[in-house]
Formats: structure tokens, C-alpha cells, sequence
């Protein structure tokens, strides 16, 4: 799979972004540390996304993508530069892997480098070429990329345009490289392009250089360099080994199938994105599409609209199922393969070396006569004339002038080139030679001692953790999942209604005035306890949670899982949903820890909820001005239900109604207020889940006493069914 794209494609994308000179940035977005979006609008067409992956690939797109409701710095830099800017020009650095963007701004002339190698980068420069931001600050040999510096291109490499045959004839008689390395390196066309003039021309890809008809692979060039003016297009080149009738390609193709079945399609077979069709990719399977930014698009354009999600998952330090959460025996197992892995490569090694080292004494004469030969010419030609003829000797494989040493071919068991391969110094006899390759197994016999000890090591860790699971696994604790951030709503007193709507509220003064400024709007509905003190509650319309389809690997089956959405699919809030939502916030009020059985509540919409007060009046932090008709709740019982579930793939206790944790949590309790600390039920909780402490005091409302409970506070026995 070609992950970069090379000078051909960005060749072929500046020639499709040049019908768009003259349109608008509208705004800039940035879902992923690795994309950056550029919102374009054109005069005469609708708008649309400038997709720019880092150090991977550019290109054009109509895909819905969400976006961060924060956006980075980089982002708030290009919005305050290049907003509204209009573009002027995209062009190529010579045949580089960079691409310009030009931009009349407010503030004058702007550009925006994109740099498709290596690691990648994307630099804003002003019209004095001073660099405004890069996306990331950078060092290398001979150029700075950081703020307040002059920009400095890469070096600028030979453009395959400007070859004519002389200086085709030139290089090729200044290279010590075969053809194909020659035109990849030197003639600037990597190894996809090199190996395609060379079978345009007919000639053998390692073929000497100062054997081809340079007439021959100049006119493969011009040919190949002509098609990407004349021919360009965009193709997606499939796995050969998919058969796909043609049939279906193009209804493929043509869009005459959904996009999701397209999208699976192609994300499993595409194998590469090509602006012009060469002839590695005859009689392999592809689609055709009108331009490259379009077959981009199709392939990995999927991929990366779900940024932001990839996003979100990397906060939570939690990966995809099967990756990233692992128990402390599949740790230990993997250790122990590798371990065993590394023990049987170093005992291979071992024995290449001695066997290197015998072989080099039992051809004593034939070592010592090339060692001399090579010694010789090298005094008498110099190494850049040795390297050459030596391409004509049999026995060596390739030399290096600087650490004065040579890659020699072993003679086998009839004398012929055809043994190990031994890297030779040149300044070292025989014996020297022979005894280095000693010296290195004996040290690697070392190494392999103290690998033995840590195998030993691991195998009684294993059987430590293997008892500890089993136990685990008996008493129905939890295995724990490391992750650097909390979610948002853990801040806050939080649980979950009929619908999954996601209810949070305050647990002081200062995450109540967090509730209403960030967490209430729209169609949510704001409750409050007629107890003075009592918790903001918002209970969100369009927030919450679903079933998530495929949950990781570490959450037990008996365990619900779910995942927080932006958008549930109904956000209608009535009047039973309220119900429950006004029962937890009397719950989370001194209603619980007064030992009352009954309580009332209120509910508004969030206009009616204001932090300003009538003149001379006073508005405390944590309170609010609630006007208008309210909506009442009136004696609600003071019960609480706890149950296990796993929001985005992390095990957590959520309280909730009775009759909502009955009805999805196979591990639960119902609970009262009582006189029992809540310490002590979180040390019980704890010790029979796993769950912290920290996580389970957060969730208990007060004093409880146990109503009803299953898996909780008692060891949880798993229910079977057994056929009669």
C-alpha cells in the first residue's frame, strides 16, 4: 500500500486545485493532530473540503466529518489568517514532495507549505516569507521550521522535466548504481516511476548504466511525464488477487451502489491511488475514477473522517477492540513468546557466526588471495574504480569505502560463490577476520544468559497473575483499564435515563454554574430539588448514550455496554423521562442524608434559568434566577439504584432508578438512605468488583442502607441454564 504520495501525484492534485483559484477559505478545522481541513467555497460551485493529511496525501472532499467543538491552536492560527482569504495560486516546488498554496489575506500576501515526506508538516508563512506557525517545530540539516524564522524549502532536487539525453548520458555515466537505482535516486522518480520507464523502454531494471540505450529510456520518460498532462485521471488499483467482474467495478464506480457497502469494499481490496495508469498495474483489477482527489477520496476518505473519533479514543488511552487494553496475563504471555522468540534468534546467531568463522578458516588461501587482490587494486585505483570493477567479480556483493570493508560470498562445499555472505575488513588478516565472527558469537552467548534468567523470571509471573485471574474471575471482580483522562461527566454527579439521555449535575457551587454555562441548552431541561442547596441538574437532549455493538475485549458479557454520542437518534424528553431524572436529583439533594422518604422537585427549560438578578439583588456563585412557570414533581421516593456498566470501554458504577438499573444491569443494588457510612459500602463495592474506591464515593449519595443488591457487595455467581 503506497502511503505517501510521490512529486507524480502532487503533480496531478496542483493541476486539479488550480480550477479552484479564485474561491474563498470559509474556515479551518483541525479533528485530528495528523488533518487539517480547509473549508473552501468557490464563486460558481458548492463548497467543499481541502483535505490535508500529515505527511501522507492532499485532496479534495464532500464528506460529512465531525469536527471538535474546541478547536487547536494551529486551527485558531490558520482561522485568524485565512479566514475569508481568497486563493491565488497552487503550485509544486520543482518536482518536490511540497506543495504551495498562496493566499490574498487582510493581512497581505500568505502561503501554506505542505510537506509530503517523512514525518510531514504544514508551515504558514507571510509574504516576507517569515513562518507565522508550523504545525510542528522541526530541526534539520541546514533548515530551522519553527516561529520567526525565515522558511527555508527542502533542497531542491532535479526535476525529471529538465532531462534531455545528454544529461540523461551524464548521470548515467557518473553512477555506480544500476538503472533503476540511478532514475529513482538521481532522476528524482522513486522506485514505482523508475521501474515504469524501464519497462516502457523494454530495458532490464538492473541493467548497468553504461549499457542502455539512453535514447531508449529518455523517450519512456517524456512518454511517462506527458501522460500525467494528457491522461491524468484517477485509478484505484485493487489486490490482484480479488475477482471482481468488471461489471461490478463499475457499478461501483458509478456510484450505483450505497456508499457503506463501497466504502467496506474498498477499504479491503484498494491497494494504491494512481493518477495514471502504468504498466506494473496491467491486468490488475481497478476503478476508474475523473480525477485523483476523487479516487483518494473513495479509498481513504472514510478513514479519515472518523478523526475526531480517533481522536476522542486516544484521550481515554483506550484503543479499538483487541488493541491497547490487555490483562496482566496476556501481557506476561506475550513477554514470555518474546522472550522465546529472541532466545531461538540469538542461538541462530550464534551459530551463523561460528559457522561464518570456520568457514572463513577452512578457506584460508582463497580469503587471504582476496583480501590481497582487493588490497592491491584499491591502492592502485582507489575505492570509486575498485567499486566498479568489482560489480564484475562474483564473489562480492558490495563495498564501503569509508569503513574500508566488503560484503564477500563464501565459497560453498564445491568451491562456488554460492555460500554465506561475510562482511570482510580490509585491513585485518585472515585470522583476524575469522576470529571477529568468534568474538561476536561469544557475546552473544552472554546476552543469551541473561535472557535465560529473565524467561525463568517471567514463567513464575505468569503463574502468579494465571492464580490471581482465576481468583478474580471466581469472586466476579473487574479487570481495571488504565487511561489517562477521566470522561467530562465523571466531574459531575451523572447517570443515565429510559432513552439514554444523559443526566449531570452539580456537586458545589462551582460545578453548578459548570452545568448551566457548558451542559444546558436547547431542548434540555434543567431540575432542581425544592431544598435549598440542592444540586443543577441538566438533563441533556441530544447527549447520552447507546448500545455499543462491539465492546472491548476486557468488559465481561453480563456487563452492559455503551457508548457516549453527541446525537441520539430520539431527544424527546417527556414527561416519564423527567420522572426519572427529577428522582435522582431529590437523590443527590439533603434530602438523602436528612433520612426524608419523599421529596419534590421542579423543571424549566434552560431560558428560563438566568444568573441575573433584580436590581439591588445578589445572584451567589452556584445559584440562578429561575422565572417563569415551573413544571412540578411531587413525592418522589428517596431510593437510589447502582449497577456496573462500561461507558467507551471503561467499567463504571452508575446510579440510577430502581426500575432502570433492574432493567439493564445484571450486577446492582437498591438503595435507601440509611446510617450506614458510605465508606465502608465503597470498601465492600471495591473489594468485590475492583472499581476504585475514589470512583464508587463518587456515585454513592450518603448513608445508605441495602435494599436489594446482586454482584455488588457479594462475590457475583454467574447464572447458567442447564438443559433438563
Amino acid at each position: 500500500m503506497k502511503a505517501n504520495m510521490s512529486g507524480f501525484d502532487l503533480r496531478a492534485i496542483v493541476g486539479e486545485l488550480n480550477q479552484f483559484v479564485g474561491a474563498y477559505v470559509k474556515k479551518s478545522y483541525m479533528p485530528h493532530y495528523e488533518q487539517i481541513v480547509l473549508r473552501i467555497n468557490p464563486k460558481e460551485s458548492n463548497q467543499f473540503d481541502l483535505v490535508i493529511v500529515r505527511g501522507s496525501r492532499v485532496y479534495t472532499s464532500n464528506r460529512d466529518r465531525p469536527m471538535p467543538m474546541t478547536p487547536p491552536p494551529f486551527a485558531m492560527v490558520l482561522r485568524k489568517f485565512l479566514k475569508n482569504a481568497r486563493m491565488t495560486a497552487v503550485r509544486q516546488l520543482g518536482f518536490d514532495r511540497v506543495l504551495a498554496l498562496d493566499f490574498d489575506t487582510k493581512f497581505g500576501q500568505m502561503h501554506l507549505y505542505v510537506e509530503v515526506f517523512r514525518e510531514g508538516n504544514v508551515i504558514l508563512v507571510d509574504h516576507e516569507g517569515i513562518i507565522i506557525q508550523p504545525l510542528t517545530h522541526a530541526k534539520y540539516s541546514g533548515r530551522i521550521l519553527k516561529k520567526g524564522v525565515q522558511y527555508q524549502p527542502p533542497p531542491a532536487a532535479l526535476d525529471p522535466h529538465d532531462l534531455d539525453e545528454t544529461a540523461l548520458k551524464e548521470m548515467f555515466e557518473n553512477s555506480d548504481r544500476d538503472l533503476v537505482a540511478t532514475l529513482g535516486g538521481k532522476a528524482n522518480l522513486g522506485g514505482t516511476h523508475a521501474n515504469a520507464v524501464c519497462e516502457l523502454a523494454g530495458i532490464t531494471a538492473n541493467s548497468a548504466t553504461a549499457e542502455v540505450d539512453v535514447g531508449k529510456i529518455h523517450q519512456a520518460l517524456q512518454t511517462l511525464l506527458a501522460s500525467l498532462t494528457t491522461e491524468a485521471k484517477g485509478y484505484l488499483i485493487l489486490k490482484p488477487d480479488k475477482e471482481q467482474s468488471s461489471t461490478d467495478l463499475q457499478v461501483l464506480s458509478d456510484g450505483q451502489t450505497d456508499d457503506v457497502k463501497r466504502d467496506k469494499f474498498l477499504e479491503q481490496y484498494a491497494n494504491e491511488a494512481s493518477p495514471t495508469l502504468l504498466p506494473a498495474h496491467d491486468g490488475k483489477p481497478r476503478m476508474e475514477f475523473a480525477t485523483l482527489c476523487a479516487a483518494v477520496d473513495a479509498w481513504r476518505g472514510p478513514h479519515d473522517a472518523g478523526a475526531l473519533a480517533r481522536r476522542e479514543a486516544e484521550k481515554l488511552d483506550i484503543a479499538s477492540p483487541g488493541r491497547g487494553f490487555s490483562t496482566e496475563v496476556e501481557k506476561l504471555e506475550r513477554r514470555k513468546a518474546q522472550q522465546e522468540k529472541a532466545l531461538s534468534g540469538f542461538t541462530k546467531k550464534i551459530e551463523k557466526q561460528q559457522l561464518i568463522g570456520h568457514t572463513i578458516q577452512n578457506n584460508w588461501s582463497h580469503v587471504e588471495s582476496l583480501l590481497s587482490q582487493i588490497k592491491a587494486a584499491v591502492e592502485t585505483n582507489g575505492w570509486k574504480d575498485t567499486q566498479k570493477m568489482a560489480k564484475q567479480i562474483p564473489w562480492i556483493v558490495s563495498m564501503n569505502g569509508a569503513e574500508r570493508t566488503f560484503i564477500s560470498i563464501l565459497p560453498d562445499e564445491n568451491g562456488e560463490p554460492r555460500g554465506l555472505q561475510a562482511q570482510l575488513r580490509l585491513d585485518d588478516t585472515v585470522h583476524q577476520n575469522a576470529q571477529f565472527f568468534f568474538t561476536t558469537a561469544n557475546k552473544q552467548k552472554a546476552k543469551t544468559k541473561g535472557a535465560v534468567e529473565a524467561l525463568e523470571e517471567t514463567n513464575i509471573q505468569l503463574k502468579r497473575a494465571l492464580k490471581k485471574e482465576v481468583k478474580a474471575k471466581e469472586t466476579g471482580r473487574l479487570s481495571k483499564v488504565k487511561r489517562s483522562k477521566r470522561l467530562w461527566f465523571e466531574n459531575h454527579r451523572w447517570s443515565m435515563t429510559t432513552g439514554g439521555h444523559l443526566l449531570v449535575g452539580g456537586k458545589d457551587a462551582k460545578g453548578n454554574d459548570a452545568i448551566v454555562k457548558k451542559h444546558l441548552s436547547g431542548s434540555d431541561m434543567y431540575l432542581h430539588a425544592d431544598i435549598h442547596g440542592a444540586p443543577s441538574c441538566s438533563l441533556r437532549a441530544t447527549q447520552g448514550f447507546v448500545i455499543d455493538e462491539n465492546p472491548p475485549a476486557n468488559i465481561p458479557k453480563d456487563i452492559p455496554a455503551y457508548k457516549l454520542v453527541d446525537k441520539l437518534g430520539d431527544e424527546r424528553i417527556n414527561d416519564d423521562k423527567l420522572i426519572e431524572a427529577a428522582t435522582l436529583a431529590l437523590c443527590w439533594s439533603r434530602a438523602w442524608s436528612s433520612g426524608g422518604g419523599h421529596g419534590t422537585v421542579f423543571a424549566v427549560k434552560p431560558a428560563q434559568v438566568s444568573k441575573t438578578a433584580q436590581t439591588g439583588e445578589y445572584v451567589g456563585k452556584g445559584a440562578f434566577i429561575v422565572r417563569g412557570q415551573r413544571q412540578w414533581f411531587r413525592d418522589l421516593d428517596v431510593k437510589i439504584g447502582i449497577g456496573i456498566v462500561a461507558i467507551n470501554g471503561v467499567p463504571l458504577l452508575m446510579s440510577g432508578t430502581p426500575d432502570l438499573i433492574l432493567s439493564i444491569c445484571s450486577r446492582y443494588a437498591i438503595l435507601s438512605s440509611g446510617i450506614t457510612k458510605k465508606d465502608r459500602l465503597a470498601n465492600r463495592i471495591y473489594k468485590n468488583t475492583g472499581i476504585s474506591t475514589d470512583e464508587i464515593l463518587a456515585v454513592l449519595p450518603g448513608p445508605c442502607d441495602i435494599m436489594e443488591e446482586r454482584g455488588i457487595f457479594t462475590p457475583f455467581v454467574q447464572e447458567s441454564s442447564e438443559e433438563e
